[in-house]
C-alpha cells in the first residue's frame, strides 16, 4: 500500500512546530518515530496534506534528573529510556513496560510522546480502505456504526500504548505547548475514554515533556502483556504493578491497566485493598478480581474478551507477587 501524497514540514524549534500546527489545523498530523503513522497512512486513515516532522526539534530529545523530578522530552527514543541507568534504578516498572514496545529496531525509532498519543486501535478500523469500505466503515472513519458495539453511538477501539500504564501507576504529568503557552496536566486527566476522540489535545497543542514526580521513585515496579507474538505485537492486554513496603506491610501501591479500554487507566480502590496489608495468595488473588471487574474488553482484537479479561486477573495476581518480592525491586 502507497502512502497518500503529503507535504512535508520540518521544524526545528517547539514554537515554528506550534504555529504551522496552527496555521494547517485540521489537515496535519504529527510525525515523531512514525511508527504507528505511516502505516495508518498507508491503510489511508489517514490523508493529511501536511505532516509536521518533529525529529528536528533536539530540545525535546533527553533525560533530565532535577530538583524533585525528572523531565523526559516527548521525542526521547523508547531504547534510550529502555537503557538509562538512572531511570532503570529509580522507575523500573517504566523501563519494564518500554522493554515489550515492539522490536528492539522500533524501539530506535519510537518515541515516548508517541507512545503516549498513540491512536486507539480495532480490529475493524485498522485494515485496508478496501476491507473497511467493504464493510460499511465504523464510527471512528468515515461511518456511523460500532461493529463492536452495535447500535451504540460511542467507540470502543482500545488505547493499546505500553508506557501510559506504568505512567499512571508513576503519577507522571505531561507538558503540552500551543499558541497560548505551556501547560501541564496529570497524565490521568489526558484521557477521555472514547475510542474515537480519545485524548484531550486542540488540534494546535503538542506534547512536549513528560514528568515523573520525586514521591514516584524507588518503587518496585512489574509490568506485564499479552500478545500473539514475543515481539512488534501491541498489547492484547497490559497490566503495571507499582508497591512499596514497610516491615512487610504494603505502605503504597498502584494498579494500572492498557488494552482493554478505549483510555489506560489505574484500577481504583486497589491501593485501598493493599495498603496495610501483607502480601500473599489470597491478596494477590483479590487485585486480580478487581482489575478484571475494571477491565472491558470488547471484540476490538482477534482474541476474545473473556481471555483477555481473565489475563488482567491473571497477570495483576502475577505482577503484585512479583512486586511483594524481590522481584521488581529498583536496580542499581
Amino acid at each position: 500500500m502507497s502512502l497518500p501524497q503529503f507535504r512535508l514540514l520540518r521544524p526545528r524549534a517547539v514554537d515554528e512546530a506550534v504555529a504551522l500546527l496552527s496555521k494547517h489545523s485540521g489537515n496535519i498530523r504529527v510525525l515523531a518515530g512514525g511508527t504507528d503513522l505511516i502505516p495508518s497512512m498507508r491503510q489511508k486513515l489517514f490523508e493529511p496534506e501536511y505532516v509536521l516532522d518533529l525529529r528536528g526539534v533536539a530540545e525535546l530529545r533527553g533525560i533530565r534528573p532535577q530538583s524533585g523530578t525528572v523531565e523526559i522530552g516527548a521525542l526521547t527514543a523508547l531504547s534510550a529510556i529502555e537503557k538509562s541507568p538512572y531511570l532503570r534504578q529509580h522507575f523500573p516498572v517504566l523501563t519494564e513496560a518500554v522493554a515489550t514496545v515492539a522490536s528492539p529496531v522500533l524501539r530506535n525509532m519510537g518515541t515516548l510522546g508517541g507512545n503516549i498519543c498513540l491512536d486507539t486501535r480495532c480490529l475493524w478500523y485498522n485494515q485496508s480502505l478496501t476491507w473497511r469500505k467493504g464493510c460499511g466503515f465504523c464510527i471512528k472513519k468515515d461511518g456511523d456504526l460500532c461493529h463492536v458495539a452495535p447500535g451504540g453511538t460511542k467507540c470502543w477501539a482500545a488505547f493499546s500504548g505500553d508506557t501510559p500504564p506504568a505512567l499512571l501507576c508513576l503519577k507522571a504529568e505531561i507538558e503540552l505547548a500551543g499558541p497560548n503557552g505551556i501547560r501541564h496536566i496529570p497524565l490521568q486527566g489526558f484521557y477521555t475514554g472514547d475510542g474515537e476522540n480519545y485524548r484531550k489535545l486542540l488540534p494546535n497543542e503538542l506534547v512536549t515533556r513528560v514528568f515523573l514526580p520525586a514521591e514516584s521513585a524507588d518503587y518496585r515496579g512489574i509490568y506485564r502483556k499479552l500478545r500473539v507474538r514475543g515481539s512488534i505485537d501491541y498489547p492484547l492486554a497490559g497490566v503495571a504493578v507499582v508497591m512499596k513496603r514497610s516491615n512487610g506491610h504494603v505502605s503504597d501501591a498502584r494498579i494500572a491497566m492498557t488494552a482493554v479500554n478505549p483510555a489506560p487507566i489505574l484500577v481504583y480502590k486497589a491501593e485501598e485493598l493493599l495498603i496495610g496489608k501483607v502480601v500473599d495468595e489470597a491478596l494477590a488473588e483479590a487485585a486480580g478480581d478487581l482489575a478484571a471487574r475494571t477491565a472491558k474488553p470488547l471484540t476490538t482484537s482477534a482474541l476474545t474478551p473473556e481471555y483477555r479479561r481473565e489475563m488482567i486477573r491473571v497477570f495483576t495476581k502475577r505482577a503484585v507477587l512479583a512486586a511483594a518480592s524481590n522481584r521488581g525491586q529498583p536496580v542499581s
